[in-house]
């Protein structure tokens, strides 16, 4: 398995600009692909992708020196195993709560003796022949389970301390929502900057990093400033409607 840029980035000091993919197709895939993103993320929870489209995308982006991650549907070992077989090289799992959801989400990314991850790489593999996926698959893919509620913020100690967490990701909705606070990605309120600090010092105390969900390249600036290691930049359908948008009133208003 070839190393992982987004570790090597780490490594360096340096964040990653991720780009997120909720439309299921190749072509989209491939044109945000050329922007000069770090690593792209085909959405399995909320977008509108599948098993295949996901493949597809990959496909689609293998010319272009972006890392393929995916934020899998739920932690559950049947679909971290297939997404990691079709090539992902970073798993961002949703609403990890508990150490012990912790546990079982490093064991399903990870082969024996490390995890439970069974053995079948039939696309990963091809891209690894030459070093062997297996034996370097370990070291190279990147878990990442997301903090978004107030029950995982209670337990991020723990959850950090989980051996094979590389990082946390923060969904900014719906740590909100949990919070009793309207579901948005740019936040300020003072409660949950205050969380995001945590997160930060306590993932930094650890050699760990820190990726959050951003809906504006303004607050992926600002996120970076404040730390933060992995920053998301809304999704392609979003940036496309509001090109678009944008567009439309330049053309408008005259």
């Amino acid at each position: 398995m070839a190393n992982n840029k987004i570790k090597q980035l780490w490594a360096a000091g340096k964040p990653a600009v991720n780009g997120w993919l909720a439309i299921p197709n190749g072509f989209s895939a491939e044109v945000m692909a050329q922007a000069g993103w770090d690593s792209v993320t085909v959405d399995l929870q909320h977008g509108v992708q599948d098993y295949l489209s996901m493949v597809t995308c990959f496909q689609a982006m293998q010319a272009h020196p972006v890392l393929p991650m995916v934020r899998v549907p739920w932690n559950e070992p049947g679909i971290i195993g297939k997404v990691l077989d079709g090539g992902a090289y970073g798993v961002i799992c949703p609403m990890v709560n508990t150490v012990a959801e912790a546990k079982a989400f490093v064991s399903y990314c990870k082969y024996p003796p490390m995890g439970a991850r069974s053995n079948g790489p039939i696309r990963a593999g091809i891209y690894g022949v030459s070093t062997g996926y297996q034996k370097t698959a370990n070291d190279e893919v990147l878990c990442l389970p997301m903090i978004e509620t107030a029950e995982a913020v209670a337990n991020l100690e723990a959850i950090l301390d989980v051996p094979g967490i590389d990082a946390v990701y923060i969904g900014p909705s719906d740590l909100g929502f949990s919070m009793g606070l309207i579901p948005i990605l740019d936040r300020e309120e003072p409660e949950i900057l205050k969380i995001y600090d945590k997160v930060l010092k306590e993932t930094a105390k650890r050699g760990l990093s820190a990726g959050v969900h951003c809906g504006s390249a303004a607050y992926a600036k600002k996120a970076i400033g404040m730390g933060f290691k992995l920053v998301t930049i809304n999704n392609d359908s979003g940036l496309m409607l509001g090109a678009a948008r944008a567009a439309l009133s330049e053309v408008r208003a005259s």
